[in-house]
Order: structure tokens, then C-alpha cells, then sequence
């Protein structure tokens, strides 16, 4: 069944986007190159809710800190409910993993381009 325009005008399959960006940053002690390749494997996570670009950044002064930045474009819906999302089971046992892997503190921030 074809989903028609939705009171604004816009198809229901061309729903409005919005541009994120999320830092988590968080520090990590004697990093290997095996916990920096499942840091880096986390990619598919934020991909399977939209197209998500994923950097994963090293402090040049502090070897041990990192910062992992996640750009994406979230449909209007979901951005605007956040809760959902983070309500997910797999985003659920994907903060599971994160906390194991990281005994700080992990910050995160979500930024907007204006």
C-alpha cells in the first residue's frame, strides 16, 4: 500500500531529516589495537538507524583519550524522541558493551550545525 502526502505535503516516505552530530568521548588506558579495531567496528551499530559517518579520533597530547564522532541525518520523528531510540534492545546492549569496555566516565554531546 502506497503511503500518501501526510498534512504538510511531504510523502511519509520522504520524511524531513536532521543533521547530528554525537561525540562520545572517553579514555582508555594502554589502548590495544585489538580495542581500538572494536571501537572502530562500531560503525554498523549507528547505520542500522541511518546513513552514519563514524570518526574515530585520538588525542596527538594524551594518547589514552579519544573522542568517537558519529554524524548522521535522523528522520525529524525519531530525533525528536530520542528515548525511543535509546530504548532500543541493540542500542541497549551496545551501551552494555561500551560501559564493560570503558570503567570512566564516558560523556557524550550531541551538536547541530547552525
Amino acid at each position: 500500500m502506497a503511503k500518501g502526502p501526510t498534512k504538510t505535503g511531504t510523502s511519509r516516505k520522504e520524511e524531513p531529516k536532521i543533521r547530528r552530530t554525537v561525540h562520545l568521548r572517553f579514555t582508555l588506558t594502554g589502548a590495544t589495537e585489538q580495542m581500538v579495531a572494536m571501537i572502530k567496528s562500531s560503525a554498523p551499530m549507528y547505520q542500522m538507524f541511518t546513513d552514519a559517518k563514524v570518526r574515530l579520533l585520538q588525542n596527538v597530547d594524551d594518547p589514552s583519550r579519544f573522542v568517537q564522532e558519529i554524524e548522521y541525518d535522523a528522520p525529524e520523528s525519531l530525533e525528536l524522541n530520542r528515548q525511543q531510540m535509546a530504548s532500543d534492545p541493540r542500542v541497549q546492549t551496545y551501551i552494555l558493551a561500551w560501559r564493560s569496555m570503558f570503567p570512566g566516565a564516558v560523556e557524550i554531546d550531541v551538536f547541530k550545525v547552525v
